[in-house]
């Protein structure tokens, strides 16, 4: 197997991960989505810290937290991804996962406006197409449910957020969250302390809870490492379309094993941003393979 080979089963590995997490959490519903987000910080801090330790790299640590501005970056980017971890592990546990699910599939798309707003990125004729046609789908969804679908555009735009802000970072994915889930991790241990000092802990309660919420530690670092070993080994879109593993895992555990409502205002919306993101898809893949080609004949 080449490496791009390899680049592309550890990509398929990590989004499948992600995609079927959400029966994890699922099976976490008894236990408060803050209290699962404080254990999922302080053992995805355990995790990440065991890795970099083994990989020699824990030094690390003090380049990314020890400038001032890699440090508010970090800062931004740890609030970014707590709001997205808590608003992803609340939608599942309240039957939102296909809310979560069309949030995901928003993200690529957010993504791109939201280079375009930070860093003046010209958008191409296919990606304001896109954007435009996921803005579509979202007013129809709010118009035809007479709710706006919150989840999904908190989890995109949280999500996105967190990319804009780890743009800026010089520092590897691990070191970086690692860096992010320290600085949470204060915060977590206060969340704890206040939960079991009521007596609602879940941890220690029983060997099946406690081993579940330890386990969230790996099952969030694991698909990262997995994914950052991809993407230094196959192209940006390659990474790019199979990313679309995840949603579309979620959105068939959200139908088939959680059982939740597709009406037909999802139809609707879901088949708009499906064929905004084949169009965007399709665009930034024969961008990479003109630019290949190009490289290749200089």
């Amino acid at each position: 197997m080449n490496e791009a080979a390899k680049g592309v089963a550890a990509m398929v590995a990590a989004c499948t991960v992600w995609g079927l997490s959400s029966i994890y959490y699922k099976l976490l519903a008894h236990v408060p989505p803050i209290e699962v987000l404080a254990h999922r910080t302080l053992w995805s801090c355990v995790f990440f810290a065991c890795v970099l330790l083994i990989q020699g790299r824990i030094s690390l640590l003090r380049q990314a937290l020890g400038a001032r501005r890699s440090l508010l970056v970090i800062i931004v980017a740890a609030i970014a991804i707590s709001m997205n971890w808590f608003l992803f592990i609340t939608s599942i546990q309240i039957g939102k996962a296909m809310e979560a699910s069309l949030g995901y599939y928003i993200f690529p798309l957010v993504s791109v406006a939201l280079g375009a707003i930070a860093y003046r990125e010209r958008l191409a004729r296919a990606q304001l197409l896109a954007v435009g046609l996921a803005a579509v789908a979202v007013i129809t969804l709010t118009l035809g449910l007479g709710v706006a679908p919150w989840i999904s555009m908190g989890l995109a735009l949280s999500f996105g957020l967190y990319g804009l802000a780890k743009k800026g970072l010089s520092v590897g994915p691990v070191v970086s969250v690692t860096a992010e889930v320290i600085l949470l991790s204060p915060i977590a241990l206060a969340i704890l302390w206040s939960t079991h000092a009521g007596g609602q802990g879940a941890f220690g309660r029983s060997w099946s809870d406690s081993a579940m919420l330890a386990f969230s530690g790996p099952l969030t670092g694991t698909p990262l490492i997995l994914f950052s070993y991809a993407a230094r080994r196959v192209t940006m879109a390659t990474v790019g379309l199979v990313q679309y593993l995840n949603p579309t895992l979620q959105f068939l555990v959200a139908t088939f094993i959680f059982q939740e409502l597709f009406s037909f205002w999802h139809a609707i919306a879901f088949a708009m941003i499906w064929t905004a993101l084949a169009i965007y898809t399709s665009a930034a893949w024969r961008q990479d393979r003109a630019a290949r080609r190009a490289l290749e004949s200089s």
